[in-house]
């Protein structure tokens, strides 16, 4: 059976990274349009025009409309297409990153990607995420390729919330664990959509959860000092490269599934994609029926560095039955990658998973206390 393994073209990652844009693009287009939310472009859209203006490059701005929708996406479509674009530069975070490669994607024309943030892996990948307007999760797109160029400034994201770095981490947290169900199961990558992992997306997904729990800590401590060491670029590295090119060539499994799940309670919209996934990856392991030792280790170290380990920490409070049953119900449905376990899941299961890794979390928590 064959295998296959997915990147961008480049990646390039550091401090004062940014000032290279030009270079790359260049290469790429005589116009680009740069889309950004406010934040993400008032913190480099000044750098981004006077480098592609050293260059001869025209730019074209447009402000995020802050959810990455079919309304969206059709709109930059249509702005692109008024405007004679070339390629697209995406800068911020995962939401505004996955709609401009939707529109790279409908364009047929490239994309760099510039994160602002490394709260989510979503800038290495070939592959986006599509919400209702209201931000209820509606479907994942297989893009044409990845991204042309992912230009990672860590400078930048170390002046960025540190929340935003945790929730990262929760992200980077579940591509170990999907990847290893998507082994244990020898289904294809639903990605896509006929091989199984590659040896070296393992070892990849392997490598960032192990670079997790080493930095991961230290990361976070350095960061809420607006500083930049080994420690910090090496978890932006797990964030946003392996953790990319792990679950995009390792696969997906229940972690997420779950979190989409629970993009149906309203009270879920208050919390990032990470904090969901790693409380998915929690309940992906309990429902698995994975070593105690592992959910130990996965527990402890969420409640290092602050990632929810219970639904209270989700911000959703007293759910009833029929709440959680919705939650499994939607992380069920035929599309989800939830079936890339190696045994057939149903709703009863995902939901008693997510009430027991509920009480698991909070016990956790009171040992936290003594």
């Amino acid at each position: 059976m064959s295998r296959i393994f997915l990147a961008p073209s480049k990646y390039v990652q550091g401090a004062g990274a940014i000032a290279s844009i030009g270079k790359y693009a260049e290469t790429l287009g005589k116009k680009a349009l740069l889309v950004g939310g406010e934040t993400a472009l008032s913190n480099c859209k000044e750098t981004i025009q006077t480098c592609l203006h050293e260059k001869n490059l025209a730019c074209h701005q447009e402000l995020f409309g802050g959810e990455c929708a079919d309304r969206e996406i059709n709109r930059l479509v249509n702005v692109c297409k008024d405007q004679g674009i070339d390629f697209v530069i995406a800068a911020g975070g995962g939401k505004v990153i996955d709609t401009g490669k939707s529109v790279s994607h409908e364009m047929k024309i490239p994309i760099i990607v510039v994160p602002t943030t490394a709260a989510t892996d979503a800038p290495c990948s070939g592959e986006a995420v599509i919400y209702s307007d209201d931000g209820v999760f509606e479907r994942e797109i297989v893009l044409a390729r990845n991204p042309d160029c992912v230009l990672v400034d860590t400078a930048i994201i170390a002046h960025a919330p540190t929340d935003l770095l945790v929730s990262g981490m929760g992200d980077a947290l579940a591509t170990y664990w999907e990847a290893d169900t998507c082994v244990k199961s020898n289904k294809p990558n639903v990605l896509t959509g006929e091989f199984p992992p590659t040896l070296t997306a393992i070892a990849l997904a392997r490598l960032c959860y192990d670079i997790l729990l080493e930095h991961g800590l230290l990361a976070k401590l350095a960061v809420e000092q607006n500083a930049v060491t080994p420690s910090v670029e090496a978890i932006v590295e797990a964030n946003t490269l392996l953790s990319g090119l792990g679950f995009e060539s390792g696969g997906l499994a229940a972690a997420h599934s779950i979190h989409n799940g629970f993009t149906v309670l309203k009270e879920s919209s208050k919390t990032y994609h990470g904090q969901k996934v790693a409380f998915g990856t929690i309940v992906q392991l309990v429902f698995e029926g994975r070593p105690s030792t592992d959910i130990k280790d996965v527990m402890e170290f969420c409640l290092s560095i602050g990632l929810p380990v219970c639904l209270d920490d989700l911000h959703i409070t007293n759910p009833t039955r029929e709440d959680i049953r919705k939650v499994a119900e939607a992380a069920c449905a035929e599309e989800e990658t939830i079936h890339a376990t190696w045994f057939p899941v149903f709703p009863e299961m995902v939901e008693d998973a997510i009430w027991t890794s509920d009480a698991l979390g909070k016990e956790y928590k009171k040992t936290q206390l003594v």
